[in-house]
């Protein structure tokens, strides 16, 4: 995997897959680059070379437990010194879940991708803080202090993912959030799968973005991604740039 230096000098992973306008998708917390590996394949096959990010914290990236390396709004820092690193004008950008919020952010600070998409996430978790967050935090608690961890508990499968609970819990710490979202004028399409009942605010999100486009796919938060629809929306909306 190749890897770039941040604008603080650590080593962020990415993956690099197919040739053609240059598409830059963002994985959801706790995961990696390689989640998206079965869309960006699909999507490669339409034209596009996917850049497949590792998140600070997360994957083959850099991860210390130093709490200096995690201020706020540093996974934004890390993606717009990607894009400067890519050195691409013309570009699209993609997320799911924490990477939608990723990839607004970056629309925030000045990112100007040619079209965005916005997969997994809702209008309350990208404005503030929400019990989600909560949930992260003690269940990364619980693994750090060594505390039994029940089978099916968020415990049980962050360790199944096996990140590093020290790093994303600082990462957890790095949100901040965008409340001025009638400033992004990029084109965005909102995806939300049919059953995820913990992000049922993506339509609430989509109408605050002054181009923002709703749609529907099947699947529950985790099984939507890989859904063929959520691929086949993707596909019809970038060749739209």
């Amino acid at each position: 995997m190749p890897h770039f230096r941040s604008h603080d000098g650590l080593e962020l992973a990415y993956r690099d897959v197919g040739a053609g306008r240059p598409l830059v998708l963002f994985h959801g917390f706790t995961g990696s680059g390689r989640d998206w590996l079965g869309t960006a394949e699909a999507l490669a096959g339409h034209g596009h070379r996917v850049i497949l990010p590792d998140l600070r914290g997360h994957g083959a990236s850099a991860a210390p437990h130093d709490p200096a390396a995690y201020p706020p709004d540093v996974v934004a820092d890390d993606g717009l010194a990607l894009l400067a690193h890519l050195g691409h004008d013309d570009y699209d950008l993609g997320g799911y879940s924490y990477g939608g919020r990723v990839v607004l952010r970056l629309l925030a600070r000045g990112a100007r991708p040619g079209r965005a998409v916005v997969a997994g996430q809702g209008l309350d978790a990208v404005q503030r803080a929400t019990s989600r967050t909560g949930v992260y935090h003690r269940a990364l608690t619980a693994l750090i202090d060594g505390e039994p961890v029940e089978p099916g508990s968020p415990s049980h499968w962050i360790r199944q993912a096996g990140g590093d609970p020290v790093a994303l819990r600082h990462v957890l710490g790095t949100h901040v959030p965008t409340p001025d979202l009638d400033r992004i004028t990029t084109p965005t399409l909102v995806l939300i799968g049919t059953e995820d009942d913990g992000h049922t605010t993506a339509d609430a999100l989509a109408a605050a973005l002054p181009n923002g486009r709703f749609e529907r796919v099947p699947g529950n938060h985790f099984t939507a991604m890989s859904s063929p629809e959520l691929t086949a929306a993707m596909v019809n909306f970038l060749a739209q740039a």
